[in-house]
């Protein structure tokens, strides 16, 4: 791979496509990678610049498939991209156009080599949001997906939440959480004074099922035993509309 900030191109090899040149423009970045799938479907892939704006001209993302010998996902994951005014009042409408679908991998190779091209969580300013969900779902408490679901909630002092994102999104990507589609996706959040993992389920009340999952997150983050988590269903969050605030405790 050979990257450089000088010049106005930028030229990738990807691990079984071709080389391929973007043009960067009005400091923003689009590349498209050249995934061998059984189509030889051609997925857009944003590179978040320095600015830590998401290229809006690569919303558009086609179904993938795993290509010829790649190790394929339980399901396909798509990567979404979120920031807002924190002065400004949220509102369903507000949310949705502030989110954006940035790529969708569906093996091993594929969601390795989009996640190296990401902007690390850490690297984002506040108010910023990843969002790594099941294909067809949207991370919105209003999705039918969602909507009888919850979340759980760990709050981070700063500097943890690149590591601490790649642990959860791997442990969810290898099914570790073993409790079938019960898992819809998870979320980063880069905040001012703090940074916040959560990862949604879409059963909030099936007690057994939320207990797995607490468990299996103190288990990957490795976290200390007496570390608070939280959780709160999306119905709550949207009668206070609000994702953090109100939550329950759990230790």
């Amino acid at each position: 791979m050979k990257r450089t900030r000088k010049s106005q191109t930028v030229t990738m090899t990807t691990v079984t496509g071709p080389t391929t040149t973007t043009t960067i423009t009005d400091g923003r970045q689009c590349v498209q990678v050249q995934v061998n799938t059984l189509s030889s479907i051609t997925t857009p892939v944003c590179l978040p610049p320095v600015s830590l704006s998401v290229c809006r001209q690569c919303v558009q993302v086609q179904t993938v498939c795993p290509g010829a010998g790649e190790h394929p996902l339980q399901y396909n994951y798509t990567f979404w991209y979120s920031r807002r005014t924190p002065s400004r009042p949220a509102s369903s409408q507000s949310y949705e156009q502030n989110i954006r679908q940035i790529g969708t991998v569906a093996s091993v190779e594929q969601f390795w080599r989009f996640y190296s091209h990401l902007v690390r969580p850490g690297d984002l300013s506040g108010h910023s949001d990843f969002h790594l969900f099941k294909e067809g779902i949207k991370p919105m408490w209003e999705d039918e997906s969602n909507r009888s679901g919850g979340k759980w909630i760990i709050r981070l002092r700063k500097g943890l939440a690149s590591r601490f994102w790649e642990n959860i999104i791997l442990a969810m990507l290898g099914e570790q959480f073993m409790v079938g589609e019960e898992i819809c996706g998870a979320v980063v959040s880069i905040r001012f004074q703090e940074d916040i993992l959560s990862i949604w389920n879409r059963t909030s009340n099936d007690q057994m099922t939320t207990s797995r999952i607490r468990d299996t997150l103190r288990r990957v983050l490795n976290l200390p035993t007496n570390t608070i988590m939280e959780y709160k269903t999306h119905n709550d969050s949207l009668r206070d509309n609000s994702s953090f605030r109100n939550t329950k405790i759990s230790l």
